[in-house]
């Protein structure tokens, strides 16, 4: 081995002493110079001459229009590939540089491949996302929160595109009352970031929606390449309305899903996340109104059964006039007995008299006697009237009594009991409105009528 900095060199000295390199003793210090010197460097080239042997190794040679290098990836490296290289391509290769002392070749030793327009792309994603992170633009406080249940939904997407189409056909068929506003932009393309920060700033100038989705449908890393634009990512934070980003495919990412407040991994899971579903809806519907069913029976049912109860208690008035006439009648029936018998008591006594009469005969006494009779017929007729006249007025006294408490007088003053189609009495008119059926008892019959309008008491 030799120093790489400090190669032997032909001194005065040393003239005599030359050291004479073999071929394998070049080789092999060039070899270490080139390891030690270069650290690992990217390179872009273009794919020729390759060769990819039973060993699993692939040779090949790196070219661009002025000069090419050779080039090797051993087997152990070359499984990572996610792309399988063919003469022609262009690609992007890391490696160190080297030297197969063999035959003296110059070569690169390839680390890592990949296609060069991706790579390209690839580090000016990583760039923007890192000055981003760097902002504090992919911060949680920045995220707005999703309303629980959106009453309109704005799409930011392609009206052609098939993310539209799945979008409207997952809302349709989760909850088809959601409308849905599309703001149309080109998804692809240098005019397509312009176009989707004008749709999302005329969402929230109009502000017909309360959350967006942006996004489009699947591809590869320059379809997606829209939403990696620095301008876009700004406008989507600065929105005033939540932003879900739809962007791709699950295992696609790009920058306005870290800027957005809420990213979805395909446009139809961003549909499924802000819609409810209408069947779960419908079931806790279902389920309110057989419990409503429910108490609404209870309730008849125990209201049945206080009517019933308040039924047993309360008496017809019909009942109770029946009653009053019964006891009227007893009345009656004693009054005349009481009469009956105080009149045959004074025909005894007067029978007695006029016995006794007829046994002291003296005319005078006769004729006294007969005007004490007459005197005592008449008083006795007085009495009797008199005690008739007072049963009478009892007996009116209490029938006007009577009739005083009797719901028939009470309707025969002009009063009727109203009632409604359910027969049931009717003490508010607040328990009427206009149209209703109604049946008015009078004293002599009903008269059957219909409510044209209510007012209320001045009283």
């Amino acid at each position: 081995m030799y120093d790489q900095l400090n190669p032997p060199t032909e001194s005065a000295t040393q003239q005599n002493t030359r050291h004479i390199f073999s071929v394998s003793e070049l080789n092999q210090y060039a070899r270490e110079t080139l390891e030690g010197t270069f650290p690992m460097i990217w390179v872009e080239a273009e794919v020729s001459n390759l060769v990819q042997p039973s060993s699993g190794h692939i040779y090949l040679t790196l070219k661009d229009k002025g000069a090419q290098v050779r080039a090797a990836m051993f087997k152990g490296r070359n499984q990572r590939l996610n792309f399988r290289p063919k003469n022609g391509d262009q690609v992007l290769v890391k490696g160190k540089l080297s030297l197969y002392a063999p035959r003296g070749d110059y070569q690169l030793i390839i680390d890592t491949m990949e296609e060069a327009g991706l790579g390209a792309l690839q580090r000016a994603y990583e760039a923007l996302k890192n000055k981003l992170a760097n902002e504090g633009l992919f911060d949680d406080s920045l995220k707005q929160p999703l309303p629980e249940h959106p009453k309109c939904v704005g799409v930011v997407t392609s009206p052609t595109g098939a993310a539209v189409q799945d979008i409207i056909s997952v809302l349709k068929r989760r909850f088809p009352l959601l409308p849905v506003v599309v703001y149309p932009c080109a998804v692809q393309g240098e005019e397509a970031p312009g176009q989707i920060i004008q749709a999302i700033n005329k969402a929230n100038a109009r502000k017909d929606c309360d959350v967006l989705i942006v996004g489009r449908g699947g591809g590869s890393l320059e379809d997606l390449w829209a939403f990696n634009n620095e301008q876009l990512a700004r406008t989507m934070v600065a929105s005033e309305i939540p932003i879900v980003s739809a962007v791709g495919h699950q295992i696609d990412f790009t920058i306005a899903d870290f800027v957005a407040d809420v990213r979805a991994p395909t446009p139809s899971a961003a549909a499924e996340m802000l819609s409810q579903d209408q069947s779960e809806l419908l079931n806790r519907f279902y389920g309110f109104e057989q419990l409503l069913q429910d108490k609404i029976t209870l309730k008849l049912v125990n209201l049945n059964q206080q009517l019933e109860w308040h039924q047993k208690r309360l008496k017809h008035p019909g009942k109770n006039l029946e009653e009053q006439q019964q006891r009227l009648d007893i009345l009656e029936t004693q009054m005349k007995s009481v009469m009956d018998r105080k009149l045959s008591d004074q025909r005894i006594r007067l029978t007695h008299s006029g016995q006794r009469l007829k046994l002291q005969s003296p005319s005078k006494a006769i004729t006294q006697l007969s005007k004490q009779v007459s005197q005592l017929e008449k008083r006795l007729t007085n009495s009797v009237i008199n005690q008739q006249q007072t049963a009478s007025k009892q007996m009116a006294f209490l029938a006007q009594q009577l009739n005083a408490v009797s719901p028939l007088a009470t309707l025969g003053r002009g009063y009727a009991i109203v009632k409604d189609e359910a027969e049931q009495i009717v003490r508010d008119a607040s328990e009427l409105k206009a149209g209703d059926k109604i049946n008015s008892q009078l004293a002599n019959g009903i008269v059957k009528s219909e409510v044209i309008s209510i007012e209320k008491s001045q009283l």
